[in-house]
C-alpha cells in the first residue's frame, strides 16, 4: 500500500472510542468523537501555504486531506475537543512506502509539524513526530474497510519515557464497498 491508497481508504466519517491512559497523571480517560476525513485538491491554498510554511515545493505533495474532529470527554466534561488539521503528505523519492506528513497542527503540541511515515507491509501507516517538548508515534491499521485502530504514544522530547498512551478503536459511519 502506498500513502494515495491509504488516504482514499481513511476518506469518511468515521465514529470513534479511545481510551487514553495518562501516566503524568496517573489517570484513564475515555474520549469519544466523531471524525470526518476528506480529500483535498493539491492546489488548496491552505495546502499549499502549508508547504511553503515548511519550504516544500507543493508540487511534491500527493493525497493531501482534512482531518476534522468533535468529541467529549469523561476526565473533563467543559473541554473542548473540537477542531481540524489540514495534512499533506510528501512521499520520498523512488519510495512509495514512505515520506514525510506535513500538518498545520501537530498531535503532541499545538504547532505545525513534520513527521517520517512509513507504511508497514500489513498496511499498517507509521508516523514518528518529533516536537519542541514532546515525540509522537502513531500507528493505524485497518481491520476491515469500515474498521481501523490507532495506536498513539506521546513521549519526552528523549524519547525515553512515554506520557500519555492511547488506543483508538473507529468504524466508519455508512458503508463503504469493498475497493
Amino acid at each position: 500500500m502506498d500513502i494515495t491508497e491509504f488516504v482514499a481508504k481513511s476518506v469518511g466519517r468515521w465514529r470513534s472510542q479511545r481510551s487514553a491512559h495518562h501516566l503524568a497523571f496517573g489517570h484513564f480517560e475515555a474520549i469519544e468523537s466523531e471524525i470526518e476525513i476528506v480529500s483535498l485538491s493539491e492546489d488548496d491554498p491552505d495546502v499549499i501555504d502549508l508547504c511553503k510554511s515548511h519550504n516544500i515545493d507543493p508540487r511534491l505533495v500527493v493525497s493531501p486531506f482534512q482531518v476534522s474532529w468533535d468529541g467529549q470527554s469523561d476526565w473533563d466534561e467543559d473541554q473542548v475537543l473540537k477542531g481540524a488539521n489540514i495534512l499533506a503528505p510528501i512521499p520520498a523519492p523512488n519510495r512509495a512506502n514512505c515520506g514525510k506528513l506535513l500538518r498545520d497542527q501537530g498531535y503532541a503540541e499545538t504547532m505545525a509539524a513534520a513527521g517520517d511515515y512509513t507504511l508497514t507491509e500489513d498496511g499498517t501507516f507509521v508516523l514518528v513526530t518529533a516536537y519542541d517538548r514532546a515525540a509522537a508515534e502513531e500507528k493505524i491499521w485497518f481491520v476491515n474497510p469500515n474498521v481501523r485502530c490507532r495506536v498513539s504514544l506521546i513521549k519526552t522530547s528523549a524519547g525515553s519515557g512515554v506520557v500519555t498512551a492511547s488506543f483508538s478503536s473507529e468504524i466508519r459511519q455508512g458503508v463503504k464497498s469493498e475497493q
